[in-house]
């Protein structure tokens, strides 16, 4: 398994997006989106304290998160990333996307790109999800993209686990 942090952040291409580390100028795009350990920001600041945890955390080896880039204005319009269990040889794979891109392939494309990326660079052997039982597109992407459902969780929450690894 090669583990983060790289020694030069991963950017990775699609045709639609890119998947590329967060700068202080995206921060104020992103703090409706912005979260830590399940708690939103709401302000400038803590969305910036935010990415500086979630910054720390890759540099410890612990996650990978990027922002979703459209590849034609190079603005963030989400993010995604392995935020568990890497050192397990499991990573769970989180998004989030700025309502006004949702509904045009821009997660479906970052997903599969964060997909290959785990499973070829990291070498991770099982990529897992979890998500709100009533946040039907999340569980429409999910199932769209192989992942199969394998466990209610208390408050509300299913996880997800891809099975096509091999």
């Amino acid at each position: 398994m090669k583990l983060p942090p790289y020694s030069i952040f991963p950017i990775i291409s699609g045709d639609k997006i890119s998947l590329r580390e967060i700068r202080t100028d995206d921060i104020e795009d992103l703090i409706e989106i912005s979260f830590y350990n399940a708690i939103q920001a709401t302000t400038f600041q803590q969305a910036t304290e935010m990415q500086t945890k979630i910054n720390k955390d890759y540099l410890e080896g612990n996650s990978i998160h990027w922002g979703i880039a459209d590849n034609l204005t190079n603005k963030i319009v989400g993010t995604c990333g392995y935020y568990r269990g890497l050192n397990h040889g499991d990573g769970e794979l989180g998004c989030v996307l700025l309502p006004q891109y949702r509904g045009k392939g821009f997660m479906t494309s970052a997903m599969l790109l964060a997909i290959d990326f785990g499973i070829s660079t990291i070498g991770l052997k099982r990529v897992w999800a979890v998500t709100n039982k009533q946040n039907e597109k999340a569980i429409k992407l999910l199932e769209n993209l192989k992942f199969i459902k394998i466990a209610d969780l208390g408050d509300d929450e299913i996880e997800y686990e891809l099975r096509q690894i091999t």
